[in-house]
């Protein structure tokens, strides 16, 4: 019954000391929304952003052309000695026919090709990779097997996937950090500004044998019942706004390459991290808050 009683004091005294302090309390939670809108919306983008370059990961690839006296034979097997190489996710075989048919392709108002055999180009593998960072080692160990003639490869392109991917998730990364710690630092005073205004009354109970604990967890609670309110807020006002901000880039022509992943599914994760964040800078603002005036 004690615990339950101390309990129940600790989260109504949390409540008052937020309702005592109402304009602090309601710029803190106000501060908390808006950090973790700014630090959802960047997270959200670099999720887009890699989801995007995974797409585009996908579809790169480099070509590897067959040595013209190869047999039938002789190239399924390079073929399967290709797919055991370790950083090849698949390889497709393109027939001389075929290749003539892809570069013809888009040029049929081109005269000078219709009379090109179809056996001028080389037959050749389509080599998709796992890992696009090892493209460059994968295809210097194709173009090492025997039967393969050359390597046709764009590095250049994967390279720059890699390099955007790795910016797009740094950014990020440091955008949340800094963001994380100016929210802390408004809790932290919200939390300090409701303590100086009680220092004489905590010295009393520090006088009188109040623990430490029984000190600092009203204004634990405080700092968690701040940090919950402006994750739920910030919750709802990122579900609104990346809907407005997806439908509105879904229905634009100009950004008809860009793809947006629904909210719905990510929503979730997104609520996690947001109540997940709340807590930890109401805690943390309020336990390094508290903790000068514990020292009676």
């Amino acid at each position: 019954m004690k615990l339950r009683y101390n309990f129940g004091y600790f989260i109504s005294e949390g409540f008052h000391s937020i309702f005592t302090h109402g304009f602090m309390s309601f710029a803190a939670v106000c501060m908390i929304v808006c950090c973790l809108l700014i630090m959802g919306s960047f997270s959200l983008v670099a999720v887009n952003v890699d989801h995007m370059l995974g797409d585009l990961e996908a579809e790169n690839e480099f070509t590897a052309i067959v040595e013209e006296t190869y047999t039938d034979g002789q190239t399924t097997q390079l073929q399967a000695a290709i797919r055991g190489i370790p950083n090849v996710a698949s390889t497709t075989y393109v027939s001389k026919a075929e290749a003539m048919a892809a570069f013809k392709e888009g040029r049929e108002d081109n005269e000078l090709l219709n009379d090109l055999p179809d056996d001028v180009l080389r037959a050749r593998f389509r080599i998709h990779v796992v890992d696009i960072e090892r493209m460059k080692e994968t295809a210097s160990q194709v173009e090492a097997l025997d039967g393969v003639a050359k390597i046709r490869a764009e590095f250049e392109i994967a390279e720059g996937f890699v390099v955007l991917r790795d910016i797009a998730g740094a950014v990020a990364i440091i955008l949340v950090v800094i963001l994380l710690l100016v929210s802390l630092f408004i809790i932290a005073n919200t939390i300090k500004l409701a303590t100086f205004n009680r220092r004489e009354e905590i010295a009393i109970m520090k006088m009188c044998g109040a623990t430490n604990g029984f000190v600092r967890w009203p204004f634990v609670f405080e700092g968690m019942l701040l940090g919950l309110a402006g994750a739920l807020v910030a919750f709802l006002f990122q579900w609104g706004v990346y809907s407005l901000v997806a439908n509105a880039v879904t229905g634009s022509d100009t950004m008809s390459l860009i793809t947006v992943l629904a909210f719905r599914p990510m929503a979730l994760r997104v609520l996690g991290a947001f109540v997940g964040t709340g807590l930890l800078i109401g805690t943390s603002g309020s336990v390094l808050a508290i903790r000068k005036f514990l020292q009676v």
